[in-house]
């Protein structure tokens, strides 16, 4: 929205930016105040606007083509500016006067933000084809190999690749398949074969947490964590690895059938968990802008959370995640990992994790990209009720608690909890329900403010 009464807006560059680097595009709709209530202010003139919009879009790289419209509305004209999405290939799309680094902007809710460098490379290299798994790691050798692993490999192209392994040496077929460059190891060769990547990339690895609460932070007596593990090797060990750390700190409902059956109920079917730390260790990015970020595993009391870095490459969708054919960032790493039945390398892993989770009456799993990270989340819904429980309980002490007034460090210190995490999940429900009172109504943000019961027991 932009007000236009007074004259043109100072920028719109930015805007044209971001709308332009995200699939769906976006509406600019001059003669709108963004302030109070929308108030619809009209533009001061609807062709000489429609004219300073087509001049901005002319200062695009590439050029935006917008569509234009107009409207009366109460006696006031409103101009609309449809801007369309730009194919990956041609992003980031910025203003030629401020150049790539300075004018390439990306939406984030309702604001506009400068792109990272990183985040403009990431249209580079996919535009480009940049091969980052691909790049030479000059300190590695062939012999710091795990020779068992290379020659499980070799095997396995011998039988099912006959037609590249014919009158092809042993050599030969590393460099065709990427797992040298030059007669030196590559990067994606490192974490398939090396017996220990992270001599040479400390962080290509996996760091792992389990806490007892819902946030980091957290604490059930004193702990912060239940269990914190780096875990490092080569991606076939790392996958190994951190299924059984997460398997180790799942919970187990045992639920006792009609019969007098035991049956035990793990919190995530371990397919699904597995599925997850394969993507996001096969399709992250390896470039150097991201070689000192880990992947990360985080258990939390009701859910647990994957994280790698590099978000869907070549400016996918993640409403198409799992239902079409995405272009794959690491395609020489990803196989090296079918050919070592690491994975099948068909696009099966959404659609698995989805159905394995629908399968053991889980929530369906949420996909998201943040600013160049890729996050999956599984919920879980054991211990759901107990939660419910545990919360009411907590609401009737702290109402108890509070039959004198208490700050909100006094709260927190009586829960077990941080203050933030007390006020969010406790405190501000009972005010809004009336069940407390603010000691300061008039200022809620004092420092002196205390909270005190409006329930007499």
């Amino acid at each position: 929205m932009k007000s236009c009464r007074g004259g043109f807006p100072n920028r719109i560059y930015d805007t044209l930016s971001s709308f332009s680097n995200q699939n769906d595009g976006g509406i600019i709709i001059f003669g709108i105040s963004e302030k109070g209530d929308y108030e619809i202010t009209g533009v001061y003139d609807v062709q000489d606007t429609q004219k300073r919009i087509m001049e901005a879009c002319n200062q695009m790289e590439p050029k935006v083509r917008a569509l234009l419209t107009y409207a009366e509305i109460d006696g006031k004209f409103v101009v609309s500016a449809e801007i369309p999405g730009v194919e990956a290939a041609l992003r980031p799309v910025f203003y030629k006067g401020a150049g790539r680094i300075k004018g390439s902007y990306i939406r984030i809710g309702d604001a506009d933000e400068l792109m990272s460098e990183y985040e403009i490379y990431n249209y580079e290299a996919f535009r480009k084809r940049i091969r980052d798994e691909l790049r030479v790691v000059d300190r590695e050798k062939l012999s710091f190999f795990n020779t068992g692993r290379v020659a499980e490999y070799l095997d396995a192209v011998k039988k099912d690749r006959r037609n590249l392994s014919e009158n092809l040496s042993d050599e030969d077929i590393f460099e065709m398949m990427g797992i040298t460059s030059g007669g030196k190891p590559t990067l994606a060769g490192v974490m398939i074969f090396s017996r220990y990547p992270q001599a040479f990339f400390p962080q290509l690895c996996i760091t792992a947490v389990a806490v007892p609460g819902l946030e980091i932070g957290d604490t059930e007596n004193d702990i912060r964590f239940i269990d914190n593990v780096r875990i490092t090797g080569a991606i076939p060990d790392m996958i190994g690895e951190a299924v059984d750390f997460v398997r180790r700190n799942c919970r187990v409902k045992t639920i006792i059938d009609e019969n007098g059956n035991r049956n035990d109920q793990i919190e995530y079917p371990m397919k699904a968990v597995r599925e997850a730390i394969l993507n996001a260790l096969i399709h992250r990015d390896y470039s150097m802008y991201t070689e000192t970020i880990p992947v990360s595993v985080e258990m939390y009391r009701d859910r647990i959370v994957f994280r790698n870095p590099g978000g869907l490459y070549g400016g996918g969708s993640l409403n198409q995640l799992g239902k079409s054919r995405p272009e794959t960032r690491n395609p020489a790493l990803a196989n090296m990992a079918e050919l070592l039945r690491i994975t099948e390398n068909r696009y099966s892993g959404i659609p698995t994790i989805r159905n394995e989770l629908k399968n053991a009456g889980l929530e369906a799993p949420l996909f998201e990209e943040k600013r160049g990270d890729f996050i999956v989340t599984f919920r879980n819904n054991i211990y759901k009720h107990d939660e419910q429980k545990n919360s009411l309980d907590r609401s009737a002490s702290i109402i108890q608690f509070c039959q004198k007034p208490k700050s909100r460090n006094e709260i927190a210190a009586f829960i077990g909890k941080t203050p933030y995490y007390v006020m969010k999940n406790y405190v501000q429900p009972l005010i809004e329900s009336g069940r407390l009172m603010l000691t300061i109504p008039d200022k809620p943000q004092s420092r002196n403010q205390k909270f005190v019961s409006n329930i007499s027991l």
